[in-house]
């Protein structure tokens, strides 16, 4: 009796280490919904059988909702609006992703299956590389900036939260360095008078390469500054209403409402934004000369230098964006802005008091935080609330 007890406690111990191993999983797993009593385990009705598989590929497209990739021949397009997405750099085109799914895909037919995930492919043969743009600027926005480059092609890029600094002023027909990650879409990187960079991450924007910044100025003797007010720098603080090219709009900290707002030619000057131009977020203007409250009339503006949302706390960041919603998947909310862009934002962990129910055409504004979509193009979102 002791001998077939060991016996059996033997056999039990080999077949607990032989489990299943993670493919395993993936290729497939059995549910039953029936009893589990002796008369059904008895009979010969099979148990329903559900099948979970992935396809690698490469992003082609991304629309909030559903995304194109590209795997060897075939090229498939996934409803992923109930799937979340876990890919470390975002949504960006050119990237190695998996799809994870259930069901049986047949040729690229992806009617008959349901998206779960969406992550890096474990096996990429190739990561994202920093890639360079130079260009002459034709507009700037808080979400976009459009250069055209030397062979004379144009394009848009996404800069929500971007790094930016403008050593001589910033202003259409300045020639500026772009550092991105990912490849064009639609494979038009030699085609056509435009490229589609609407799914890539933008790292940093400058007129000088690679972005340095001066050392800072030194405090004056207080012994040495002038007499006269107006030969002092001063500092003035302002949130950041928009942007429009050279042109950038602010309301002072502090002022009333209906005071007009003030506008700053950045043409000539000195500007560096370390999270972007969003709106919500903080400037400081420092100038000489007599400001009146009203007017920057009389006042000579030395530099404009945007908050540093590094030394901020999620509670004090204000950093926007606001827009149309044109899809959503099960942890995030894509939005088309009002100046162009595509904005993708994360929906977990977030404050949401909007009314939208994540519904397409519903109007949102999301307060973000720019550190930690250093790398992504998909941002986290703090704050989700009515436009």
């Amino acid at each position: 009796m002791k001998k077939f007890a060991k016996l059996l406690l033997s056999s039990c111990v080999l077949l607990s280490l032989s489990g299943c191993t993670a493919g395993d999983l993936i290729a497939s797993y059995t549910s039953s919904q029936s009893d589990t009593s002796t008369a059904q385990e008895a009979s010969d009705t099979p148990k329903q059988r559900v099948y979970m598989d992935e396809v690698k590929g490469t992003l082609q497209d991304f629309t909030g909702a559903t995304l194109t990739m590209a795997s060897q021949e075939q090229t498939y397009v996934f409803d992923v609006s109930e799937a979340t997405l876990e890919c470390e750099d975002g949504m960006i085109t050119g990237d190695e992703i998996s799809v994870i799914y259930e069901g049986q895909l047949s040729n690229d037919d992806t009617s008959t299956v349901k998206a779960l995930k969406v992550v890096d492919d474990f096996h990429k043969k190739n990561q994202l590389e920093d890639r360079k743009a130079y260009g002459e600027v034709q507009s700037l926005t808080p979400n976009t900036i459009t250069i055209k480059n030397k062979k004379g092609k144009t394009a848009t890029y996404p800069i929500t939260g971007t790094e930016q600094y403008y050593q001589n002023g910033i202003h259409a027909g300045v020639w500026i360095y772009i550092h991105f990650k990912g490849k064009f879409a639609s494979n038009q990187d030699g085609q056509g008078s435009s490229l589609n960079a609407s799914h890539l991450k933008v790292l940093s924007i400058s007129d000088i390469d690679p972005l340095t910044l001066p050392d800072p100025t030194p405090t004056p003797d207080p012994a040495e500054e002038s007499a006269d007010e107006s030969g002092k720098e001063q500092q003035l603080h302002a949130v950041v209403q928009n942007i429009s090219s050279n042109i950038l709009t602010i309301q002072p900290t502090g002022a009333d409402t209906s005071q007009s707002s003030l506008n700053i030619d950045l043409s000539q000057i000195p500007s560096y934004f370390k999270g972007g131009t969003a709106p919500g977020s903080y400037v400081t203007i420092n100038y000489k000369g007599q400001y009146q409250g009203n007017s920057l009339e009389g006042v000579t503006i030395i530099s404009v230098t945007g908050d540093d949302p590094d030394s901020l706390a999620t509670r004090n960041l204000s950093y926007t964006v606001s827009g149309t919603i044109i899809g959503h998947t099960a942890n995030t909310v894509t939005l088309q802005t009002g100046d162009g862009a595509t904005i993708t934002c994360f929906t977990e962990g977030a404050k949401d008091t909007s009314t939208s129910s994540m519904e397409a055409g519903a109007g949102i504004r999301i307060t973000f935080d720019p550190t930690k979509s250093k790398e992504s193009n998909i941002y986290t979102s703090i704050k989700i609330q009515d436009a």
